[in-house]
């Protein structure tokens, strides 16, 4: 739905500036060529042509507004405010002039551009909530649209006003606009012709983008259609990359230049390492890691090959062979209690509730780790053997006495307890517990550290002590009674001791790195969202000024696909309604503070309009633009409409009712609005039906509109009609007519460019007709034709 995709606009969305250059531009010829291409030559040839016109705004320095079927406005000294703005609008002007040639040599046809330029304050903004395109109004806005048709083709054709802030860099001759403009005339406005630059563009106005352009020789038109597809796919988020890839991208190029050391200094104890920021410890220790279950079960997979390692290096005891195997398989059966509920998601459900807890709660975590270690610190100990190696004597010398002379004897060794054969492994397999303590994951160094020097208290204790007969055993078998300089004993507490400080240390860096990483992980997920925040409210913004399935079009497509949109349709409902009489509410005074507060009422206006679109019995009725006061709507646009020329009438035209309907609706929704602002706004209304050219112009500021003679006749019936009715032509009339509607002949009026048409304005729904109280001429014939201008 579209509605999930909505945006407010803010309610001072609408700016006043002052002394604003206002350029129109329209194309003298138009209709030749719409009529004789197809939509997709039309809309590329409009594409081109007002691609390069916004490459001239950009270089100097113009914003353009709007693009109202073959016209083009722009302005100049807002926002970016320059002293030549007047001077670089002219240029504009001069430049779309010749731009537009290249058009007249392709389709051979006699089309030409006519440029009025004013000067003036204006009222910027957004109106309404659909369809959002930024515009701009005042008198001075109208004053440069008469400017604009009061000129001549190929010309440019300025108001006085303008020729002030020329300093004399062109030369002029007499416009005579008044004599072609009532408007004109009506505000006194001298107008003059552009007839020879004085004095060069000043080149150093120029942007760097285009001077290396210019230097290289490309024409404004060059590549303009890439570009622009370019523009839009990082608008909606889609490309050869997909957002995904992008985002990692640059979360790889954003890793890679952080500041590796202050960033954790900044925001944790120096000793402690604990975050700073209460919060943010807690959270810190409740992350939900399924490493930190994995990682327990090292201390079970240590203990299995210990116990392996041990019966097949070393003779133990009875007592050794029972306390092994069960000390490992109480370390298993604890890691698989946790582990696999949680990880795997497998076994009874209270099973899974102990494994979440692990996962969520770090008392819990610990507790499990400390038991864990308890356990592997009671099996090693009782693994020892130690009970008989204490009164084995270390040395023995025997004198025999025979006469007077003493006889030294080597002593002969009595047996000896063999229960290790190499009893320093009994050392390794502390020191691979260590390590498994390392890698622990979500568990204080602090802990790590009290850990780690009980182990290495206890391996130094059993060295020292219950295994120092075994290791001196060892080392007198092995190299002799008085080859060895240091006992095993010591040297494997030494050991013992040196592995423990370097995984103290080790430790500490990566519980350093766990928490600068976990800062980093924060930081990326509030970016993450933020740009996706981004996306949805950029998607939101592509489906606000485009109808909705051409916003699918664009939002579906890779940056690859560079054609452009366009789509012919045979059979669409045009709707024109405009508030004729809201240029006399319209007042710049500071009552109205300079006409604002009458743009925000008309803002208040369309907004009503726009939420009529919402409603589920208008849902064939797309909103295209407004022009000031002017709402266009049309039907038949959307993708499950499918036509068919065999088609009934009723089923054919069913949306032409859906769009007279709504027609109907605005008048009531407008009759509201006065009752409770007390006006008496009034609306004048067109509708037409038959083929249109629709299409997406520029792709930068991408503009959805339609061309055709079905639009123009909507627009003519809409300009030439009474206000508070609605005017159709016969066809329609003929048309409308199977769905009850009932219309009064008005008789024939003269329609530019189409000559004299028959015109009806509809009455209404036979059935409302019949219920009314007032009387209807429902029964009486049809008027004579009438002829009116």
């Amino acid at each position: 739905m579209v509605a999930s995709h909505s945006l407010q606009l803010p309610h001072s969305a609408v700016k006043e500036i002052s002394d604003c250059i206002i350029l129109f531009a329209d194309i003298v010829g138009f209709t030749a060529i719409s009529s004789t291409c197809t939509a997709p030559e039309l809309v590329k040839i409009l594409n081109e042509l007002f691609a390069r016109f916004d490459k001239l705004s950009d270089k100097y320095h113009q914003l353009r507004i709007k693009i109202l079927g073959d016209c083009y406005y722009c302005i100049s000294g807002a926002p970016e405010e320059r002293p030549d703005h007047a001077v670089l609008c002219v240029h504009m002007g001069l430049s779309m002039v010749d731009a537009i040639k290249s058009v007249r040599e392709k389709t051979n046809t006699n089309v030409d551009m006519r440029v009025g330029v004013h000067t003036g304050a204006i009222l910027a903004g957004v109106m309404g909530q659909r369809q959002w395109q930024f515009d701009v109004y005042s008198r001075d806005v109208v004053l440069a649209n008469k400017m604009e048709s009061a000129g001549m083709p190929g010309r440019v054709h300025i108001s006085d006003k303008t020729l002030g802030f020329l300093n004399g860099e062109f030369e002029v001759a007499p416009g005579d606009g008044m004599s072609r403009e009532e408007a004109l005339r009506s505000a006194g406005l001298e107008t003059y012709f552009i007839t020879k630059v004085l004095k060069p563009y000043p080149m150093g106005t120029l942007d760097e983008k285009t001077e290396q352009n210019g230097k290289s020789g490309r024409d404004d038109n060059d590549n303009s259609d890439s570009e622009d597809q370019d523009e839009l796919s990082r608008l909606t988020g889609n490309g050869d990359k997909t957002f995904e890839e992008d985002y990692k991208a640059r979360l790889h190029e954003e890793l890679l230049g952080r500041e590796k050391k202050g960033h954790i200094r900044q925001q944790a104890n120096p000793l402690t390492l604990f975050f700073k920021d209460p919060k943010l410890e807690t959270e810190f220790r409740k992350i939900k890691d399924t490493v930190s279950l994995v990682s327990i079960s090292g201390l079970p997979v240590i203990s299995f090959f210990c116990t392996v390692a041990y019966f097949l290096v070393m003779s133990g005891s009875v007592f050794a062979i029972i306390c092994l195997p069960s000390g490992s398989l109480l370390l298993t059966l604890i890691a698989i209690i946790f582990i696999c509920p949680a990880g795997l998601e497998v076994g009874p459900s209270f099973l899974k509730r102990m494994g979440r807890s692990l996962i969520e709660k770090p008392g819990v975590r610990l507790t499990i780790i400390i038991v864990m270690i308890i356990v592997w610190c009671v099996m090693h100990i009782l693994s020892t053997d130690y009970e008989n190696t204490w009164t084995w004597p270390r040395s023995l010398t025997l004198v025999a006495v025979n006469g007077s002379n003493l006889t030294t004897i080597m002593p002969t060794y009595p047996p000896r307890p063999q229960t290790h054969n190499f009893p320093q492994y009994l050392t390794y397999f502390a020191v691979l517990e260590l390590i498994g303590l390392t890698v622990l994951t979500h568990l204080s160094h602090l802990v790590k550290l009290f850990l780690t020097l009980v182990i290495a208290v206890i391996q130094g204790f059993i060295n020292l002590n219950l295994l120092q007969d075994s290791l001196d055993y060892y080392d007198d078998r092995t190299y002799g009674i008085s080859d060895h300089d240091m006992s095993h004993s010591i040297t494997l507490t030494v050991i013992v001791i040196v592995v423990s400080l370097c995984l103290i240390l080790i430790n500490r860096q990566l519980e350093v790195t766990s928490r600068r990483l976990f800062l980093w992980q924060k930081e990326v997920e509030e970016q993450r969202e933020m740009v996706a925040d981004m996306r949805v409210k950029n998607e939101a913004l592509v489906y606000n000024i485009l109808p909705p399935h051409v916003a699918k079009h664009f939002l579906g497509q890779s940056k690859k696909d560079e054609e452009l949109y366009s789509k012919s349709y045979e059979a669409v409902g045009v709707l024109f309604a405009a508030m004729p009489n809201f240029s006399d509410f319209y007042t710049e005074d500071s009552v109205n503070n300079q006409g604002l507060e009458c743009l925000r009422f008309l803002n208040e206006v369309i907004s009503d309009f726009d939420a009529l679109l919402e409603q589920p019995r208008f849902k064939d009725i797309i909103k295209i633009k407004t022009i000031g006061s002017t709402y266009m709507a049309a039907s038949g646009l959307t993708e499950d409409y499918n036509y068919n020329p065999n088609m009934p009438v009723k089923e054919k035209w069913a949306h032409l009712a859906q769009l007279t309907e709504f027609a109907l609706t605005l008048k009531e929704t407008l009759t509201n609005i006065n009752k409770e602002s007390f006006n008496n706004f009034l609306l004048r209304m067109g509708i037409n039906q038959g083929p249109i050219t629709a299409g997406v112009i520029g792709a930068r500021k991408p503009h959805y509109d339609m061309w055709g003679n079905t639009v123009n006749v909507s627009s003519r019936m809409e300009s030439t009609g009474k206000a508070g009715c609605i005017q159709v032509v016969e066809e329609t009339a003929r048309i409308l007519e199977e769905f009850d509607y009932v219309f009064e002949q008005r008789g024939l009026v003269a329609v530019k460019g189409k000559g004299n048409l028959m015109t009806y304005y509809l009455l209404g729904r036979k059935s409302d007709l019949k219920n009314s109280p007032v009387k209807s001429n429902l029964d009486t014939p049809p008027t004579k034709p009438k002829t009116s201008s």
